[in-house]
């Protein structure tokens, strides 16, 4: 298959072009920065690949380039955790998921030969933060500042499904694996001082790579996906439990709980994603008899510290 790519020099994006190369797809990597993505992706070691530099907030000569693939995998988005939400840092988490969005479909409205699917990034800070209810594909909205970015990052993407085109709207979790989420957090365990955050009740609704690679691959080639699809494992854990599995897997102690004042003083309202969580399930991954290779944290854990 021709299959186009944003968000490709990211840490599921990059996982995601491997595994599609090495199925023999042909791949148009679409990059805001050129030299980054063409050193990421040498024609050497992917003859079947082509990076494409564009601008994600302009149509340009988007059209003719998504064009007669079989599918676009829009995964671009500013990160959301580790830095204060100032309101201009609001605006560029919106922008970089509505409105490059909004111009992907638009390039897919012009395509002279459309895509059978377009699988679309969003988030399960959809369903807003709980500690008691449990969400899957068919759960209400939240309505704090993730919950509305995702509704609206979402709706961008809708103009699709009247083109004809099969709309997958891929609502991940915390990825788990080399890089990401693990490589900030290990510095801290190695030396012992790894802990719960907060009070360590709030759900961690995590995905091993390996897993939301398969996941996407799977969504592409199942026509009967539709609509909502939920990128996390089975078997979600609160945040004290996915601690103790941590140090358990890199064989250190998880003595020093970090205190939620700490991290709103440093973090402010972005301090949200860390200490507030979600109990999300996948549903739909389950019923279409997706099977996941790493269903549980601590078989994931295992893996990732091979």
């Amino acid at each position: 298959m021709k299959i186009v790519v944003t968000g490709a020099t990211g840490f599921v994006g990059n996982k995601l072009v491997e595994r599609l190369h090495a199925l023999g797809d042909r791949i148009v990597v679409l990059a805001r920065n050129l030299p980054k993505a063409s050193r990421q992706f040498p024609p050497e070691a992917f003859p079947n690949l082509e990076v494409v530099g564009y601008n994600p907030f302009e149509l340009g000569d988007l059209a003719d380039v998504v064009s007669g693939s079989d599918a676009v995998i829009n995964l671009a988005g500013e990160p959301l955790a580790g830095v204060r939400w100032t309101d201009k840092r609001k605006q560029e988490i919106r922008d970089s998921r509505i409105l490059t969005t909004k111009v992907l479909v638009e390039a897919i409205a012009k395509a002279a030969v459309k895509p059978q699917v377009l699988i679309s990034g969003s988030a399960i800070g959809y369903y807003g933060t709980s500690l008691d209810k449990t969400f899957d594909e068919y759960s209400y909205a939240g309505d704090d500042f993730l919950a509305n970015v995702c509704k609206d990052w979402e709706a961008s993407a809708e103009a699709v499904s009247d083109l004809g085109v099969r709309l997958v709207k891929l609502r991940t979790g915390i990825v788990l694996g080399l890089g990401g989420a693990i490589a900030k957090m290990l510095p801290i365990f190695q030396v012992g001082g790894g802990g719960k955050i907060g009070t360590g009740k709030q759900w961690f609704s995590w995905i091993h790579r390996d897993d939301l690679v398969e996941l996407i691959i799977f969504a592409v080639n199942n026509p009967q996906i539709t609509g909502v699809l939920n990128g996390t494992a089975p078997q979600p854990v609160t945040n004290e439990d996915f601690t103790v599995a941590f140090a358990k897997a890199i064989k250190r102690p998880a003595f020093l709980p970090v205190p939620a004042a700490a991290l709103i003083l440093l973090f402010g309202e972005a301090a949200t994603v860390i200490l507030d969580g979600q109990r999300v399930v996948p549903h739909k991954a389950e019923i279409n008899k997706f099977s996941f290779k790493y269903p549980d944290i601590d078989t994931a854990l295992s893996q990732i510290f091979a």
